[in-house]
């Protein structure tokens, strides 16, 4: 194993045992159920939005490390960002892991998770987080100012 697969597994290691901004969120004015029902995975995103920009955002689930390692560092990285610049790191994420694209350097330690588009079956836990991102998206009514929208 190489020196960057073992950095990149330590970051999904470290996110998965002590994942950033986990557990209630009392400001929360949006909330998002996601699912993974082919193996498991739930996620519940909560954000507190003024409209624009995300203010603050938490998340509480369960499921494999894949999954929590990306909510956790999609938190980290979209929290205070406008609605449209989290819905473009959305885009290269999922460029990312479902094409195989090469990870842009906005996505930070997120480039921890570029080897899951070879592992069909964990794409789908690598997205979930950012699935419900969109979701709550459209539940703030930020769709109409997303890129490509």
């Amino acid at each position: 194993m190489s020196l960057l697969d073992e950095l990149y597994k330590e970051i999904i290691l470290r996110h998965y045992k002590s994942p950033h901004n986990y557990g209630p969120l009392e400001t929360a004015n949006v909330r998002v159920m996601g699912d993974n029902p082919s193996c498991g995975d739930q996620i519940e995103l909560q954000v507190e939005t003024d409209g624009e920009q995300i203010v603050n955002l938490r998340f509480r689930g369960q499921g494999c490390a894949i999954s929590q390692a990306s909510a956790s560092l999609m938190t980290d990285l979209v929290k205070g960002k406008t609605w449209e610049q989290a819905l473009a790191l959305e885009q290269q994420f999922k460029a990312m892991i479902v094409d195989g694209a090469a990870p842009t350097p906005e996505l930070g330690d997120l480039a921890a998770l570029s080897g899951v588009h070879k592992l069909a079956a964990r794409v789908k836990c690598a997205t979930l987080a950012w699935n419900a991102l969109e979701q709550a998206a459209h539940q703030a009514g930020a769709v109409s100012r997303a890129p490509n929208a």
